[in-house]
């Protein structure tokens, strides 16, 4: 595989983030697209994600927002469904776009609170978590990028680190599951490849237990200040990216 050390890195970036640093994962994509077309990037990294997520589930499987999980994963079953059928007419562009804003909305909202002090966290909500479910599943689906919807009802709840990155792990674990039939039939799996698969797998997993130690380090506020971050950052470049 020519490149193998971008798609190395974009795999350790896949396995921290299912360790702990949620969100960081969905710039992997971006990463591999500066090579080759993001949604071959998004199949070829799916597999690792699966893998990396089969860690994650693991290492957070005592820590986690029981009523947040079972309120994302069918509302992201759902949103996965939409996108499968929506996928001749659905603009990957419009999709990006989208989802970088209800990132930078977020953001906005979390600066916006702290400035008038009001940080109290938010009770958790079935109804808004089925919509924001349902469009985790669809961003999911075409760019790996579902992480500004999850953030933008789950960060409100101010869970504990660890609760917040057991859940996060967890939901995205069965999101990728279900995309893997749909893209199998749509050719993006055509790529793969057994050894550079191995060779991403084994770096990831030791990306996902390295993102687990980095994520009990840090202290909660710089944990939910880089989350934050990182979803500023890659909003403003999937904005940028779409237009």
């Amino acid at each position: 595989m020519d490149h193998l050390w971008l798609f190395l890195l974009a795999a350790l970036i896949v396995g921290a983030s299912k360790g702990g640093l949620a969100s960081a994962g969905t710039l992997a994509v971006p990463l591999l697209s500066i090579w080759m077309d993001p949604l071959m990037a998004a199949g070829t990294l799916l597999p690792i994600y699966i893998v990396s997520d089969g860690v994650g589930v693991w290492l957070y499987r005592h820590e986690y927002s029981r009523r947040n999980v079972l309120c994302l994963i069918p509302a992201g079953l759902v949103g996965v469904i939409l996108a499968a059928l929506l996928a001749p007419y659905l603009s990957v562009a419009l999709a990006t776009l989208v989802t970088g804003v209800i990132g930078l909305a977020y953001c906005l909202q979390a600066v916006v609170r702290r400035l008038r002090k009001t940080v109290k966290a938010e009770p958790f909500d079935a109804r808004k978590g089925a919509v924001w479910g349902v469009l985790v599943g669809m961003t999911s689906f075409v760019s790996h990028t579902g992480a500004p919807p999850f953030q933008a009802f789950v960060l409100p709840q101010r869970l504990p680190k660890m609760q917040y990155a057991g859940t996060n792990t967890i939901v995205f674990a069965a999101v990728n599951l279900f995309k893997l039939p749909a893209y199998s039939t749509v050719g993006l799996l055509d790529a793969f490849e057994w050894r550079s698969f191995l060779a991403m797998a084994a770096v990831a997993t030791v990306g996902a237990v390295l993102g687990r130690k980095l994520a009990q380090a840090l202290p909660d506020r710089v944990y939910l200040g880089l989350i934050q971050a990182i979803l500023f950052v890659l909003s403003v470049y999937l904005v940028a990216v779409s237009i």
